[in-house]
């Protein structure tokens, strides 16, 4: 567990996509406002919450709470926890369990969890019903900066991960802040690695300020997240040449680059496969 991240105003980031904009709503304590911004969004709406056995124990009756207190209706849906429900079992599982608490088209499904959350349940709303609308409320660091956001879901198949999904858009995303006191420290460093990688993919002075992660101060953790990673990487929702450029980046730092020709990122490649 990390110490908790310090207090500041709640930043909104207009993700400007035309009909389909919406906002991204970064600070403290945010998720007590889901109810009163999904009950503003989606007057008299619905809403399914799926979430992991792990994020359900610190955070699920928060979410909860927070519905019910605007007036919403809601039920839950829990998987297991990790890649091993981004599965066709774990769809089937998912999409049944939506159709059978009556989501309709103009309800929401919300995908409280990390990354395998969000892929999972934003897939599901995809193709339920051809297509019902969902919102994020990321709870991991790298769900935050990157997954989240973008439109990404989807599952893996038994021949590669992810080769199964859609490009569908959140109507809103909370990212709280506070939901990051739980992580342990490698789950912090998996997600200022994300942020970093932005900084590789052309902006070498962020990546300069990021060279020392593992040390890097979190005071101002929200600033840095709307800052340097919603704004530019959500104005397009298909395999452009900077969305390869972010998929393919992972291999980059996995692979270790420095031996093939890039020395100046040795340091912090080691630091993050020491980790």
């Amino acid at each position: 567990m990390t110490a908790p991240l310090k207090h500041s105003d709640p930043i909104t980031v207009d993700v400007a996509l035309g009909a389909r904009a919406y906002d991204i709503v970064i600070g403290r304590d945010v998720l007590g406002s889901l109810g009163a911004r999904v009950a503003a969004l989606r007057p008299g709406a619905r809403t399914a919450i799926v979430t992991d056995r792990n994020v359900a124990k610190h955070w699920l009756e928060k979410t909860e709470a927070s519905l019910a207190q605007a007036g919403i209706a809601t039920s839950r849906i829990v998987v297991e926890e990790g890649e091993g429900s981004k599965t066709y079992a774990g769809l089937e599982r998912v999409s049944e369990a939506l159709i059978a608490a009556r989501i309709e088209r103009n309800d929401l499904v919300v995908a409280l969890g990390g990354g395998v959350v969000g892929d999972l349940a934003g897939f599901a709303a995809a193709i339920l019903r051809r297509g019902v609308d969902f919102v994020q409320v990321p709870t991991s660091l790298l769900a935050q900066v990157d997954s989240s956001v973008g439109g990404k879901t989807g599952i893996n198949s038994p021949q590669g991960k992810n080769l199964l999904g859609a490009f569908h858009q959140p109507v809103l995303v909370i990212a709280d802040t506070s939901v990051l006191d739980t992580l342990s420290p490698r789950q912090f460093r998996a997600g200022y690695a994300e942020v970093a990688k932005y900084g590789v993919l052309g902006d070498e002075g962020f990546f300069a300020r990021y060279a020392k992660i593992l040390k890097l101060e979190v005071t101002r953790l929200e600033r840095e997240i709307a800052q340097h990673t919603y704004s530019p990487r959500v104005q397009e929702d298909y395999m452009s040449g900077i969305r390869s450029g972010v998929n393919g980046t992972p291999t980059f730092f996995i692979n270790g680059v420095r031996y093939d020709g890039y020395p100046e990122f040795g340091p912090l490649i080691s630091a993050l496969e020491t980790a």
